[in-house]
């Protein structure tokens, strides 16, 4: 699999943070007043849900995930738990439902390298996929400006 991976691996992630902040307020543009959970459809495609988990002065954390439907049962994947902070507008990946949060994942000192590929690798993949789902049309929900103009 091919993968992007900056020299300067430390900025290149603060940037894709704050860009996957645009990113997700695309892909929801309600975000900051939306409560409990939403689906977003695409014909088609499998349904894609987020889920507000916590929300304080500065941060919301949500969950992000496609939901599937198989002859062999229901699953959701990639089930992403992110932090948006609000006031810095940035998010970042917090871990997903095979990888622990990196405090859990990373216990030893001095693993510094370790801890920022990890980041790395669950950041890049949400912005390729934040990407991929916004250009396959999924919103899940229109400002009320832009309803009123629509109609």
């Amino acid at each position: 699999m091919h993968q992007f991976s900056p020299l300067n691996k430390s900025h290149g992630l603060q940037l894709i943070c704050d860009a996957n902040y645009d990113r997700l307020l695309r892909l929801a543009p309600d975000l900051l007043k939306m409560q409990g959970q939403k689906t977003a459809s695409v014909g088609g495609k499998p349904s894609l849900y987020i889920s507000i988990i916590d929300r304080t002065r500065y941060t919301l954390t949500i969950e992000l995930s496609h939901f599937f439907e198989h002859s062999m049962g229901a699953f959701s994947e990639p089930a992403l738990k992110i932090r948006a902070y609000l006031d810095i507008k940035s998010v970042e990946v917090l871990c997903d439902h095979y990888r622990p949060q990196v405090e859990h994942a990373f216990r030893r000192p001095g693993m510094h390298r370790e801890i920022m590929e990890y980041k790395w690798n669950l950041n890049y993949f949400l912005e390729k996929w934040l990407t991929h789902c916004i250009h396959l049309g999924y919103e899940f929900e229109q400002k009320e400006s832009l309803k009123a103009l629509t109609v």
